[in-house]
């Protein structure tokens, strides 16, 4: 087996493979790589001496670290990746719901093995895609997973390699597809072992996690095929289905062809290679439509992006909340949510008093689908950054959370779910780390109650992130859907994903033809997607809304509501959501 690595920072590179040691030699065809053959089978221990430090470090490119980031790398041999590798779903993004979940508390086991035995509830409820958050190897047994270190390996804890693939496997046997959240604009703090191996990383940038990763300094062309490697990896060699890009934004990147160009490239001509329908999704702050404009016409050419200035909105006009970002939006929410759902963003060039500046750029909206963007009233970021990772169930009415469910999942934007939300989950989401080095557990701890210290909260208040309890009350507990209000709120999930699948004009692109109207003082909104109206009373008093005479009856309804009558007036319970089509 031939094994290598790009060395460039040293004369000398040796290999420790079990007990053996295997002098490298350079690569003559590529500058500062190193090269060797050495026998090797599947889990035999490997890792590089460099120069002359006596201690081996693990493989970059590695895919798998037994003993976490700090032990050797183990050799993981295709087949051991390929279980049955059933044929994955082709559901184009246009038409996809989407599932985001974090594989160490979606169960008591948090293993991939343990989510798979779940995956009748998702199928049950009708989404597309599951959406894992990310899952490359970090230190500790237990964390949200955006501290990974090793972009190319996976969490042993969670199951490793081999478990991904199962879990990826059984997912396309139940019809479901995989997105797969990766992180490339850090690393985490501890058991980061790339810049001993090379410039992977440069001071000409700086991100609010330290120094920036290497995209455009000396060294960078290597470093950029290091992580656009890593993604062709998912997709190519565990069969996953797209790619969630976390905070493309802090990606410091002052090259004309920068790498999300690049990457987007590379995943188009894998998909067209493979026949299979990949796709980009990327976290942005920047309410930029260039994100995912094509390359052709200018843009960077990613397939969707999250919209947070949709949930901003629609959290606002359902919390009251006016705290921080929040503040952008709660004027008016209901205005606010008006705009997102018409144009995509909130902020396109407008004043953004967070900010302190104008934020943002119109989105062209004949030119741009509604599936570039994705909509959700959750997500992990926007319940675990929370002083106490509280979910909107924690303080809104099952009515309310069954508006809530509704605008997401009839509205014009690609729906995600964050775990959980589907019954009204009771459990938390709170922020847990398990950093083993004592000095870095106690600086994220007095950070976090520092952070929110200032906000007004009691130090003793906030959640220890280091405290097992704190992952444990994090978990889902699955005997809550099958109870009460938790099992009406699910059932109506599923009413909505079914309305939504046999229903093309709520999955028409069509940004343009999307009309809201709105009352603010009466907390009423409605919308219109072709021959199917919308309506959520967001308010504790019923309220009338004239639809006109367009001959539309009652789909579903989360209360009791009549048909319109010859009027076109429908009489809607506060607090309630109804779907109304010919």
């Amino acid at each position: 087996m031939q094994f290598e690595v790009w060395a460039p920072l040293t004369g000398h590179v040796a290999m420790r493979l079990d007990d053996a040691t295997y002098d490298m030699a350079p690569d003559p065809d590529r500058e500062g790589w190193w090269v060797v053959r050495a026998p090797a089978a599947d889990g035999s221990r490997y890792g590089f001496l460099l120069g002359e430090d006596p201690v081996p470090r693990p493989d970059p490119r590695g895919r798998r670290l037994p003993d976490g980031p700090d032990g050797l790398s183990a050799v993981v041999t295709p087949d051991s990746l390929v279980p049955h590798r059933a044929p994955p779903p082709r559901v184009p993004l246009q038409d996809a719901v989407l599932y985001e979940l974090h594989v160490g508390t979606f169960t008591p086991e948090g293993t991939f093995d343990a989510a798979a035995a779940r995956l009748g509830h998702l199928t049950g409820l009708g989404v597309t895609h599951v959406e894992l958050m990310p899952v490359c190897s970090f230190p500790g047994r237990h964390g949200w997973g955006y501290d990974g270190v090793a972009p190319w390996s996976v969490h042993e804890p969670y199951g490793g390699p081999a478990g991904l693939a199962r879990f990826v496997d059984a997912a396309h046997a139940a019809g479901l597809g995989v997105v797969l959240d990766v992180v490339h604009n850090h690393l985490g703090p501890s058991g980061n072992h790339l810049p001993a191996f090379g410039p992977y990383f440069t001071d000409t940038h700086h991100t609010p996690w330290g120094a920036a990763v290497n995209l455009d300094a000396p060294g960078s062309d290597e470093v950029r095929a290091y992580f656009l490697g890593s993604a062709l990896a998912w997709l190519r060699d565990y069969g996953i289905d797209g790619l969630r890009l976390d905070a493309v934004h802090a990606l410091a990147d002052g090259r004309a062809l920068t790498f999300l160009e690049e990457l987007a490239a590379a995943v188009d001509d894998l998909a067209a290679e493979s026949g299979r329908p990949l796709f980009l999704i990327a976290e942005s702050d920047r309410c930029d439509p260039r994100t995912t404009t094509a390359r052709g016409s200018g843009g960077l050419g990613l397939h969707a992006q999250w919209n947070d200035d949709f949930h901003h909105a629609l959290h606002c006009a359902l919390t009251g909340e006016s705290q921080g970002y929040y503040g952008d939006f709660a004027a008016a929410p209901l205005a606010a949510l008006a705009k997102t759902m018409t144009r995509a963003f909130f902020h396109d060039g407008t004043w953004s008093s967070f900010r302190g500046r104008t934020h943002g750029r119109p989105v062209d909206r004949r030119r741009t689908p509604a599936h570039r963007f994705l909509g959700y009233t959750q997500t992990h970021d926007q319940i675990g950054n929370r002083a106490l990772g509280d979910r909107l169930s924690a303080s809104l009415s099952p009515g309310l959370l069954a508006c809530a469910a509704t605008v997401a999942l009839t509205g014009p934007f690609v729906p995600m779910l964050f775990m959980g939300e589907e019954w009204g989950a009771g459990t938390p989401w709170q922020y847990f780390t398990d950093h083993p080095d004592p000095e870095l557990a106690e600086a994220v701890r007095t950070g976090r109650r520092r952070e929110f210290a200032a906000h007004g909260w009691k130090a003793e208040e906030i959640p220890d992130p280091q405290d097992p309890a704190t992952r444990d009350r994090s978990r889902l507990d699955w005997t809550e859907p099958g109870q009460g209000a938790h099992a009406r709120l699910l059932a109506w999930y599923r009413t909505l994903v079914t309305l939504r699948r046999t229903h093309p004009d709520l999955r028409d692109p069509d940004l343009a033809a999307v009309r809201v109207a709105y009352d603010e003082e009466r907390r009423w909104l409605t919308f219109r997607r072709g021959d199917v109206r919308v309506v959520v009373n967001l308010s504790p008093d019923p309220a009338t809304i004239a639809l006109g005479r367009n001959g539309v009856r009652v789909l579903a309804s989360w209360e009791p509501v009549e048909h319109p009558g010859p009027d076109g007036r429908v009489h809607v319970p506060g607090e309630s959501a109804v779907v109304l089509g010919p």
